[in-house]
């Protein structure tokens, strides 16, 4: 089985999703049409994944606007998809809901709590109720897709998670960093301005063990649905 990875920026890897994956036999290939790669053929892979990065799903960007119809192809063949934070809200754009600025930043460590579908979710049953806490670094939303189910939730937040069909998967928020990625985010040029309006500093390892469990757990469930 091999999955197609899309990267935005160098400093956006998919952290903990790669090594998840290669325990479980998946090669994963790179897609990173933001440095003009071209699209590799999609039609034999067993899934794929889009990453987050600083742009906005709504930036008129060619590269952008490849993957959403990529998006779509793998929805239409009924391959696995997986996005994290701006991936989320590309699948969200490709699937015809709106993207949008949410009214407030979520930058750092918030709780996320399931919905009833989240609780009983195949992928995300394992989040811990009332809520876990977990890592965000994200200024827009979305809207649910027509059809789609809503999984997760935040205070600040109101569609952290969604499922299209049975196979398609949408998250705001970021399981898949490492400490040492948090780390790097907080230096990135990109980020600086976000940064500076924090009210306090970013503890990269405040959560991290149950992050790396909560990854073992969330991202090798949905690495059982690759075809």
């Amino acid at each position: 089985m091999r999955v197609v990875i899309f990267r935005h920026v160098p400093f956006e890897g998919p952290g903990f999703i790669h090594p998840i994956l290669e325990e479980r036999g998946v090669s994963v290939a790179f897609a990173d049409l933001y440095r003009n790669d071209p699209l590799p053929d999609l039609s034999a892979a067993s899934g794929l994944i889009f990453m987050g990065g600083p742009m906005s799903a709504n930036d008129d960007l060619p590269y952008l606007s490849q993957e959403m119809e990529a998006i779509r192809r793998a929805a239409a063949r009924g391959q696995p998809v997986l996005g994290v934070c701006l991936g989320a809200q590309l699948i969200a754009k490709a699937l015809g809901a709106r993207v949008f600025r949410n009214p407030v930043k979520e930058i750092g460590w918030f709780d996320v709590r399931l919905t009833d579908a989240g609780r009983a979710d195949s992928v995300l049953r394992e989040m811990a109720a009332p809520g876990e806490n977990v890592f965000h670094w994200h200024g827009e939303t979305f809207d649910l897709p027509e059809g789609a189910t809503w999984l997760a939730y935040s205070d600040a937040c109101r569609h952290q998670a969604f499922r299209a069909g049975s196979n398609i998967y949408g998250l705001q928020f970021h399981l898949e960093v490492t400490p040492e990625m948090i780390g790097d985010w907080c230096s990135q040029d990109a980020n600086c301005g976000d940064v500076r309006d924090l009210k306090e500093p970013i503890d990269p390892h405040r959560n991290a063990a149950r992050m790396a469990q909560l990854s073992r757990l969330v991202f090798g469930r949905w690495s059982s649905l690759l075809i």
